[in-house]
């Protein structure tokens, strides 16, 4: 899955994508940038 790496400014593949629901029930992907270890997320099914 992909996501935007605020760091890089870029669109990059997700690295250990996993499920995750928000607070208000909505379901989101976390994961981890490849180039720079930084937290990403996407809001959304995945």
């Amino acid at each position: 899955m992909t996501a935007y790496c605020m760091k890089c400014r870029a669109k990059k593949e997700m690295k250990n994508p996993k499920k995750v629901t928000m607070k208000n029930g909505k379901p989101a992907t976390q994961g981890v940038c490849p180039k720079c270890g930084t937290k990403m997320f996407r809001i959304g099914k995945s």
